[in-house]
């Protein structure tokens, strides 16, 4: 396997389970110089356990902007570096963008290592159609969450969050206000020994009382579109009464609008109830 130098590698670590985890991952970090990593605390676990002594270099939200300099200081001294997150694929809802940018800009090589993501992984079995929006992490205040929520509300497609479950119910509560009639799966502890799924109606969905642990991630299901049905029998039933009132043009324009009907089959019924002569 070919490994270059100055080049940065997006490697996708285990969500939890530490055997979820590609050859190719290891191989790349067995391989790098220095790995960047948002808590070194959090990091050396997985490396310990695959046998990985290499220097580790913290990276995370609050030091992402002051730690650019030195570690484009280290590609052009031809360096091979690797950014993991804390859980599965990162800059996804994580720190990185800003680092990859800047190495796009100093023409250094970015590779993505390909591995666990819990979007995915929450997606694969959540049942619901496989066009989705993820979103991420949503607002904190409820002001700022309506309206997020408010805009997402007539998406079709399926919407895939992440919240902290301290506040699951914070949510919750806003998800029953403005997804009525989709469904809703919690994934939580995904891969991990106590990984469980929650599935229901978001209408039915009543609050958590057991407290929870982690980050969630919460899948709404894709928006039931429902069509409208042409009842010809119940529109000519109208179409006659308003013929007896209106004109065939004001008729032809009340049909169309009340049924959402396109104007000239309104127009094409109307004028065949009223060419019968016995309505």
């Amino acid at each position: 396997m070919q490994i270059s130098p100055k080049s940065l590698y997006i490697v996708s670590t285990p969500i939890g389970n530490l055997e979820d985890i590609t050859l190719r991952a290891l191989a790349v970090l067995k391989r790098s110089d220095i790995i960047l990593c948002e808590d070194t605390r959090h990091s050396i676990k997985l490396l310990n356990h695959y046998k990985i002594k290499k220097k580790l270099v913290a990276y995370h939200k609050f030091n992402e902007k002051k730690q650019i300099l030195p570690i484009i200081k280290y590609f052009n001294e031809g360096k091979i570096l690797s950014l993991i997150s804390d859980a599965g694929t990162p800059l996804l809802s994580d720190p990185g963008r800003l680092l990859v940018n800047e190495c796009l800009t100093n023409n250094i090589n970015v590779t993505p290592v390909p591995g666990v993501s819990s979007i995915t992984a929450a997606m694969s079995i959540s049942g619901f159609k496989d066009q989705f929006l993820f979103y991420g992490f949503l607002p904190k205040t409820l002001n700022q969450l309506e309206k997020v929520l408010n805009s997402l509300s007539n998406n079709q497609y399926a919407l895939v969050f992440f919240i902290p479950s301290n506040k699951v119910n914070f949510y919750l509560k806003n998800f029953k206000k403005f997804f009525s009639g989709r469904k809703i799966l919690i994934a939580k502890e995904i891969t991990k020994i106590h990984e469980a799924f929650i599935r229901d109606d978001v209408d039915n969905l009543n609050l958590i009382k057991t407290p929870l642990k982690g980050e969630l991630t919460i899948i709404i299901s894709d928006q039931k579109i429902r069509s409208n049905i042409f009842d010809e029998e119940k529109i000519v039933n109208k179409a006659k009464k308003y013929l007896k009132i209106y004109s065939l043009k004001d008729t032809v324009n009340i049909i169309s609008e009340t049924n959402k009907i396109n104007r000239k089959k309104a127009y094409d019924l109307c004028l065949k109830i009223k060419n019968e002569k016995n309505y």
